[in-house]
Formats: C-alpha cells, sequence, structure tokens
C-alpha cells in the first residue's frame, strides 16, 4: 500500500533545484552569440535539449533528495527493507515518456541537420586552404586569394576545406561551423551569416608548435560592399595571394 505522495516537501525541494539549474543556465553564457541561419538554428535545438533535459532532472533530482531524507536509516541498522513490488503504472510512464521525448528531438535534431546542409542555387563557394600556420582563401569566380576571408550577409557560403600539409579544423564559434581539413580530401561546410562584422577564424586542430597563433578573420559585409570589393580585388590581384591588408581597407 503506497502512502499519499509528499506534495509539499517534493515541491519546496523541486523549487530550489529548478532555480539552481536555471540560474547557472541564464547567469552564464554557454553559447557564443549566433552570427549565421545555422548557427541559430543549432543554439535553439541545443535550448530545446537543455529546458526538455532539466525538466527529467529536476523530477528526478528532487525524489532522490527527498528519498534520502525521508527513509534514511540508523548507522547500525543492518536489517533488510520490507519487500515491496514495482509499480506497474509508474514504469509505463517513465518508459513512454522519455521514449516520446526522445523521438521528438530526434526528429528535430535531423530537420536542423537537413537545413543546416541544404544547398541554395546562388550559394557562393569560397576554397579554403590550411597550413602550417596560416588560412587562404580562394574565390573561383574572381580568380583571387587573400588571407582574410569576406563575405556577404544574407548569403550562403559554400566552404570547400583542404590542408596542404597536416590535419587542420576550420572553426568559426559564432557562426556554429567546425569542419577538419585533411590532407588528400575535399570537406565542405555550408554557412550563411547573417550580421556584419569581423569573427575569429580559429584551428581547433593541434597541427604543430604554431598551432595557438594559426588565427585569422572573417568578415561579413553587405552585398553591395561585397560585390565593388570582389570587383577591385579581382582588378588588382590578377590571381596572386594578397596579403589581408588590402582586403580590409578595400572594403572599409
Amino acid at each position: 500500500m503506497y502512502r499519499k505522495i509528499p506534495i509539499i516537501p517534493l515541491a519546496v525541494i523541486g523549487v530550489v533545484v529548478a532555480a539552481l539549474t536555471v540560474g547557472q543556465a541564464l547567469l552564464i553564457d554557454w553559447l557564443p552569440a549566433a552570427e549565421s541561419a545555422e548557427a541559430q538554428r543549432t543554439s535553439d535545438l541545443l535550448w530545446v535539449l537543455f529546458w526538455s533535459s532539466t525538466v527529467f532532472f529536476v523530477i528526478v533530482t528532487s525524489v532522490l533528495i527527498y528519498s534520502v531524507w525521508k527513509w534514511r536509516v540508523k548507522d547500525d541498522d543492518l536489517s533488510d527493507g520490507p519487500p515491496i513490488h514495482g509499480n506497474t503504472m509508474i514504469e509505463i510512464v517513465w518508459t513512454v515518456v522519455p521514449t516520446i521525448v526522445l523521438v521528438a528531438v530526434g526528429v528535430y535534431g535531423y530537420i536542423v541537420m537537413d537545413r543546416n546542409e541544404a544547398v541554395a542555387a546562388d550559394r557562393l563557394t569560397v576554397e579554403v586552404y590550411a597550413q602550417q600556420f596560416n588560412w587562404t582563401y580562394g574565390y573561383p569566380d574572381a580568380g583571387i586569394e587573400t588571407g582574410i576571408l569576406v563575405v556577404p550577409e544574407d548569403r550562403q557560403i559554400q566552404l570547400n576545406l583542404r590542408a596542404r600539409d597536416v590535419i587542420h579544423d576550420f572553426w568559426v564559434p559564432e557562426f556554429g561551423i567546425k569542419g577538419d581539413a585533411v590532407p588528400g580530401i575535399t570537406h565542405t561546410l555550408w554557412i550563411t551569416p547573417t550580421n556584419q562584422g569581423t569573427f575569429p577564424v580559429i584551428c581547433a586542430e593541434l597541427c604543430g608548435a604554431g598551432h595557438s597563433v594559426m588565427r585569422s578573420q572573417v568578415k561579413v559585409v553587405s552585398p553591395q560592399a561585397f560585390a565593388a570589393w570582389l570587383a577591385r580585388s579581382s582588378a588588382a590581384v590578377k590571381g596572386d595571394v594578397a596579403d589581408g591588408t588590402t582586403v580590409v581597407e578595400s572594403i572599409r
């Protein structure tokens, strides 16, 4: 025979646990600002995962804390507990509900992945070359290369990652993308920048003694500014590798 559920103590414990959990979630910047459509979708998915997990965490932790406090025994009590039988309804609920949640999250995750990898017809293709210890960006349609990645706002960018020596990893935290550049393999990523600004490009794969200084920048500009920069750079560079200074000055 099960006694009446202790609503009040469980509720008090639940409020405390929930406050601590929500507090650490909201007071700490867990994720960088989403500056691309892909990053925003991924961020939304992560927060859905977090809040759904928080609900179950609060319930399980509250019951656990109450049980440890309520049914604790004395140190010298070595007797066995009373024989009890499981609750069929509870077992059905804690099997069906998590299953539904997992299926829903799985479907949502697939939708996010499918949208993030959908290829737009008007995408801009950029060849990304990694080598110890710098990044080079090529624009095949314009026949130029540069040391700073310049892209237009609100247009999908296809990045073809290649490595010229060892394995590197292209990472722009604000874009929510991260991909390996492997010698002999072309790894393709897609991003759609949504805000203008300058963001860091980081090598996230240990690639040698200079790994920590393998940094670059991606500059997101308006479509008009990008078209003007591309035309000027194409006319001036003629396929040579730019040092990045001309790029920055030409789009200011």
